[in-house]
């Protein structure tokens, strides 16, 4: 038998016909499996890195939340380790003082009640072994409080202050089973004294990982703890249990240190995602079954699998019914292979040809959808340059060579389009229509330079969309041409104007983000040179202004003047000023600084009785200085003719003798008793009148205006915050800085910090 299959397969292989028709079958089903496969890993691949975005996110939004609830649980945990209370019951010799136990768990109720996430806290004194906890009170020693297996603890800090743990908690205390804990060291004078312990309510911590995800994909969602030289704990799953994470610990353990993987879990192929909490360290993990997204793929392998035997079957029937209408086929076949010349091809086609035909047809539709993915992975690498998302110049090299391979060597330049008065077209506009308009801005601005450049355009948020461009021969006409042309045609289509900076030409990617700073700061002269304009950085580059006057002096004349319902005094003062900025060509960015103080000081001196007269303006960086000109001189003429109206009340007058003896005695420690007598009322007369005429008490409008002093001296002068501190009448530095942190949110000395680099940014 098997001596008769070689002999008949030789004397057809002695035919050159049948050797062709053979030779033809082999290829054409190797191609069409080549393809098959090229086709679905090539859409796998893709489907994967489109399905491992969407649960990163995820993981992004649970890991941020639960991260905030621990940052702010051990902020709580730091405040509690520097009360004094509980320095006094590990210090003291006698530490179940009723008074110290009775405050200590009333400051812990406090604490517990006033977060929606913290179950219960315990102070545990290492040394006597004793706790102070609410709501279970004071145990003298760790035999008599149910849930003191956690003290061993101490021993996995190392070098940490603070530790997050998943751990078994004793009926009574969770109504048993598993809880999450924050476990901080308390250190006094260099030596471990006690440990606080946080404990978390589960489903507030874990809320927002538990919320669904809109997708009807079969998905697990895990939160594990990984500890050197321990096996990995769960801390939490969605979408699954114990038994699933123990069957999936093999699987999870090859994911390493990448952001997504694939593996097969009881039958089912699994695309893996994670991230690593920088907080706690736990790594956020979200397993995702891919047997529906690649059903439409697996068909089409198959389908391609069935075609290239269909096509051997094809070819061995040939052979073996040789006859003329057998080779009919073939040669239709080398025909399409060969030029596709469609007119030479009869209506009578075997099947092999149109299975190919529709394959080939496929292939060409799933490597245009890839081409049409490639715009916006160039907008996002121009967003990641320009926030430091990508840093290093080879990796910034290597993803500039993937994601823009037709761009030449030619030198890059960013042009920054923003729309004018963007608060009143934000106003003017629905928000659905918002991302519609930007679109269509981007597409009108890269349509008119499409014929001598490059451009790849990418939304900087709210105004601003920057985009890319290269030049397609040395003989391009210059980007700022090109673009004064456009910027008429967008109002005259959009019916709104824009501006646009443009950057110097760089020569390569790498310095993207110095190309952006330098378009911004060309349209930050959109200032001087009103609403459309068109601004190439080297026309600003050497722009230098000269010293500007004290602003202090101008902001009191014009208080004063707009408090004393001067109204004439008021606009010739702001009108002076804008002179002034316009003349001597301030920076932009200073300009801007003050203009902002005075909108702040208007807005401070505006709280009074009916204060809906204010109109406050917008000044925002898309307008130029003739429309900031006039928001704040309609403001400052309201504010003027209201305050006019006011000083002729009689009570207004005494408001306004308080609020004078309040600013001539700043450095004193005055109270209200003193504020009172300064108008010769009674006190009580003296707080309803006040609170009548600002709306506000006449302590918190004292310390108010002490805040705004002290904010003042710590920015222009170099004094120790406790010599600020009895310039503003605070005899000592910790009340002074208990006040400004309330009033700020931010101690003095970081505000100091905070506003100094701000402004040293600003003017650069």
């Amino acid at each position: 038998m098997k001596q008769s299959l070689l002999k008949r397969f030789r004397i057809n292989w002695s035919d050159t016909r049948n050797r062709l028709v053979l030779i033809l079958t082999a290829s054409v089903s190797i191609i069409i499996l080549a393809v098959g496969i090229t086709s679905y890993y090539t859409s796998k691949s893709v489907l994967q890195r489109e399905l491992s975005e969407p649960q990163h996110q995820i993981l992004q939004i649970g890991m941020n939340t639960i991260d905030n609830y621990i940052r702010e649980s051990d902020k709580i945990a730091v405040k509690l380790a520097l009360h004094s209370n509980v320095y006094k019951f590990l210090t003291m010799r006698e530490q179940n003082s009723y008074t110290n136990i009775s405050v200590l768990d009333d400051f812990l109720g406090t604490l517990v009640q006033n977060t929606s996430y913290i179950r219960s806290i315990y102070i545990y004194d290492i040394n006597r072994g004793s706790f102070i906890t609410y709501p279970f009170g004071y145990s003298s020693r760790a035999l008599t409080f149910g849930d003191s297996g956690w003290v061993n603890v101490v021993d996995r800090f190392g070098d940490k202050a603070m530790i997050v743990e998943r751990r078994d908690l004793p009926a009574g205390f969770n109504q048993g089973g598993a809880g999450t804990t924050l476990f901080r060291k308390i250190i006094i004078q260099g030596d471990l004294k006690g440990i606080i312990a946080i404990n978390f309510i589960g489903e507030k911590l874990f809320g927002q990982t538990s919320s669904s995800y809109v997708s009807n994909l079969d998905s697990m969602r895990f939160i594990i703890d990984q500890k050197a030289g321990r096996e990995d704990q769960l801390v939490y799953a969605v979408g699954a249990d114990n038994e699933d994470f123990d069957a999936m610990k093999g699987g999870l353990a090859g994911l390493g240190d990448k952001k997504f993987t694939d593996f097969v879990h009881e039958g089912r192929h699994m695309l893996v995602s994670q991230i690593r909490s920088p907080v706690t360290g736990w790594k956020y993990v979200s397993a995702v079954s891919q047997e529906k997204l690649l059903d439409k793929s697996k068909t089409v392998r198959n389908s391609v699998l069935s075609v290239s035997i269909f096509a051997l079957v094809l070819g061995g029937l040939t052979i073996f019914y040789f006859n003329y209408l057998a080779f009919r086929p073939v040669r239709r076949m080398l025909s399409l292979f060969s030029n596709y010349d469609r007119a030479r091809i009869s209506p009578d086609l075997i099947d092999l040809e149109k299975f190919t035909n529709h394959l080939m047809s496929d292939h060409t539709k799933l490597s245009q959808l890839i081409r049409q993915t490639m715009p916006d992975a160039s907008s996002k690498f121009l967003l990641d340059v320009c926030h430091a998302n990508i840093r290093g110049s080879r990796d910034i090299t290597a993803k500039w060579n993937s994601y823009f391979p037709k761009w030449s060597n030619a030198q890059l330049t960013v042009a920054v389009v923003s729309i004018d008065g963007y608060p009143d077209w934000s106003a003017r506009f629905t928000e659905t229509d918002h991302s519609l308009l930007k679109f269509a801005l981007a597409n009108i601005v890269t349509e008119m330079m499409s014929a001598e450049w490059r451009a790849v355009c990418a939304d900087f948020g709210k105004d601003k969309t920057a985009i890319l461009l290269q030049p397609l021969t040395p003989e391009a006409q210059q980007p700022d041409a090109k673009l004064a042309e456009a910027v008429p045609i967008v109002r005259r289509l959009l019916k709104f104007s824009v501006s646009v900076g443009i950057s110097t030409p760089h020569a390569d990617a790498s310095k993207l983000k110095q190309a952006v700073f330098e378009a911004e700061n060309a349209l930050s002269y959109r200032l001087y040179e009103g609403e459309g304009c068109v601004i190439p950085y080297r026309d600003v580059s050497d722009h230098e202004m000269p010293e500007a006057q004290s602003w202090e002096s101008f902001l009191m004349d014009l208080t004063h003047a707009v408090e004393a319902g001067d109204k004439e005094r008021s606009l010739h003062v702001l009108a002076e000023l804008l002179s002034e900025i316009e003349r001597d060509y301030w920076y932009p960015s200073k300009a801007l600084s003050l203009l902002n103080q005075i909108e702040s000081r208007l807005i401070r001196i505006a709280r009074c009785k009916e204060a809906d007269v204010w109109n406050e303006p917008n000044l925002r960086h898309t307008y130029d200085l003739e429309s900031i000109g006039r928001h704040l001189s309609d403001s400052v003429s309201k504010l003027a003719e209201r305050f006019g109206k006011l000083a002729q009340s009689k009570e207004f007058i005494m408001c306004q003798q308080m609020i004078d003896y309040m600013k001539r005695h700043l450095k004193e420690p005055v109270g209200v008793q003193e504020v009172a007598d300064s108008t010769g009322i009674s006190v009580s007369l003296a707080i309803q009148v006040f609170k009548q005429e600002t709306n506000e008490t006449i302590y918190g409008y004292l310390t108010n205006l002490r805040v705004e002093r002290a904010g003042e001296l710590l920015l222009q002068t170099d004094h120790k915050i406790s010599d600020i501190a009895l310039m503003v009448g605070y005899q000592h530095e910790n009340s002074f800085i208990r006040v400004f942190r309330k009033y700020k949110d931010i101690t003095p000395g970081k505000y100091r910090e905070l506003m100094k680099d701000r402004n040293a940014a600003l003017l650069e």
